[in-house]
């Protein structure tokens, strides 16, 4: 049986809100991640880039389960000789909270030219707004990944 390759004519890209507000972060780019391969829709093909545009908008109120932000370490180099830098998690989202979640759905896509055209497709935010509205984003419901009341 020959693999099924969609034609470009019959690839559509649709445009996906999320917003993570209180939603847990692994689960969510989980979801992401597989927007952005498109892996949602009946047209997929592992070798072409059939996914949507996905905007993340409040990615400063994501939530780590169980005290992770705390305890897991995020690494980075410099390039120079013993230029190994470290930050938890706690502290990189007081910074940095897009790039969090950027490198945490980073890590779910293929590593190479295919998966580098499919990020490409993802706009982060840490606050409520974004420059999008002309694109008209569908809202996008991740139930299933909102971190659980204590």
């Amino acid at each position: 049986m020959a693999t099924y390759t969609p034609k470009k004519s019959e690839i559509e890209r649709t445009w996906h809100l999320v917003d993570a507000e209180g939603l847990v972060l692994g689960r969510m780019a989980t979801e992401v991640a597989k927007i952005l391969r498109g892996k949602h829709k009946p047209t997929y093909a592992p070798h072409i880039d059939t996914g949507d545009h996905v905007i993340v908008i409040n990615a400063d109120k994501v939530v780590l389960t169980s005290g992770k932000a705390e305890r897991k370490i995020v690494y980075r180099h410099t390039g120079f000789p013993g230029g190994i830098k470290s930050d938890s998690y706690e502290e990189l989202l007081a910074k940095k909270p897009a790039d969090i979640v950027r490198q945490s759905i980073r890590g779910m896509i293929p590593k190479n030219r295919l998966g580098r055209q499919q990020l490409s497709k993802l706009q982060v935010y840490a606050g409520p707004s974004h420059p999008h509205q002309a694109q008209k984003p569908i809202a996008l419901e991740i139930d299933h990944a909102r971190a659980k009341e204590v």
